[in-house]
């Protein structure tokens, strides 16, 4: 049997005892250290489809380990602008808790630590941050490492809808108009017709950014069915619309118009007549009330010295003074007890008062135009002259 040196022995204990102490010094230095593929760090994914976050970690100084030894605790977090921080996805004390349609790629125990995003929605998107935290089996920190993700969903163009703008009569104007109500990017328009009239439309006449297409001076030919497509990176949607180009002509419209407006014209003007004539005739219709209804103007009596005394001293009626208007000329001047004639006055019930008797000469007659007021201005007043008999000095009426 072959023995080695003492001293090749003593050696080769050394290199076994130094290599050991080099892997547990190894083992205690060892710090966590995790990482992200080159060019993922910003993620694009279609709304509606699944994402998967890529991270995993490692620890800085270790050779090789086939199963972690160390104990993890992981958590994803959400930040959106405008909102607090929000924890997605934790891993503590060998448990995973999670929000709906999220989940770990990979199940722990594991150093990969990739999300992954199910039925993805707009309002997926946003900064994602991962955070390891390891500690050995003795309960010791070895360190902490975290990287952010973005994460950018987009969305399809919405089915849009396609609308007509003007009346489409040959000669005239219109705009097709096309507008999606949800697209994330933005999305642009482009306007076309199918064969046999297959046709693709530019600017000026498309505005790709608005949907709109505006068709001038319009003919029979251009009556088909116009298609519009809504598109951005992720998607399209279409719909169409059908154009019908009347021969009616703007001459025609014009004289329709002009007929209908003289139509109105005249309607209005007849009323305006009717309206006139119908306040004339509710301000002649008071005045004639006025006249109809109006009270005759009142006469003064006669005073009742102007009464005829009859022979036995009783008064008697006075004549018509038209009975003894005489017939030509002008009236003659009377002796009259009144300045103010009556047209007629019924004798009154009753013995009258009679007049005293006096010996003397006849009094003289009283002047027919009392106050200095001629007969004719009392003709024109509506006077009438009276013929009153005198008395002699017998009593007797001459």
């Amino acid at each position: 049997m072959m023995s080695l040196p003492g001293s090749s022995a003593t050696n080769l204990l050394r290199v076994l005892f130094l290599g050991l102490s080099t892997l547990a010094t190894t083992a205690a230095r060892a710090e966590p250290e995790l990482h992200v593929p080159a060019g993922l760090a910003r993620l694009q994914a279609v709304e509606g489809e699944e994402v998967v976050l890529p991270a995993w970690y490692t620890l800085r100084g270790e050779v090789s380990s086939t199963q972690p030894w160390e104990v993890l605790t992981l958590q994803w977090f959400l930040k959106q602008e405008g909102k607090e921080l929000d924890q997605v996805l934790s891993y503590i004390s060998r448990t995973v808790s999670s929000q709906p349609r999220v989940s770990l790629v990979y199940p722990m125990p594991s150093r990969n630590v990739s999300l992954r995003l199910q039925s993805l929605q707009e309002k997926d998107s946003g900064s994602y941050s991962c955070t390891v935290n390891v500690q050995d089996s003795q309960g010791v920190n070895r360190g902490h490492s975290s990287k952010t993700l973005e994460l950018n969903v987009l969305v399809p163009p919405a089915p849009p809808s396609c609308h007509l703008l003007g009346v489409p009569h040959v000669g005239t104007n219109v705009t097709l108009s096309c507008q999606s109500p949800r697209s994330k990017p933005a999305a642009q328009y482009q306007w076309e017709r199918p064969p046999p009239s297959a046709q693709v439309f530019f600017a000026p006449i498309l505005d790709a950014i608005h949907g709109s297409l505006s068709l001038k001076n319009l003919s029979t030919s251009m009556s088909g069915v116009y298609i519009c497509k809504a598109y951005n990176e992720v998607g399209s949607a279409r719909c169409n619309v059908t154009l019908e180009v009347s021969t009616r002509s703007i001459g025609a419209s014009v004289v329709a118009g002009a007929v209908m407006g003289t139509l109105i014209g005249l309607g209005l003007l007849a009323g305006l007549v009717l309206l006139y004539q119908h306040r004339d005739k509710a301000i002649e219709e008071p005045a004639n009330n006025i006249k109809e209804d109006a009270t005759a103007p009142r006469t003064l009596l006669w005073p009742k010295g102007s009464d005829t005394l009859s022979k036995n001293g009783t008064l008697s009626s006075v004549t018509s003074a038209r009975a003894l208007r005489p017939p030509h000329g002008p009236p003659k001047p009377v002796n009259t007890y009144a300045s103010t004639p009556t047209p007629s006055l019924t004798s009154q019930a009753g013995s009258s008062p009679r007049l005293p008797w006096t010996d003397g000469p006849p009094s003289q007659p009283i002047s027919p135009n009392p106050g200095g007021v001629s007969s004719s201005a009392l003709s024109r007043m509506g006077a009438i002259p009276v013929m009153v008999p005198t008395q002699n000095h017998a009593g007797s009426l001459v």
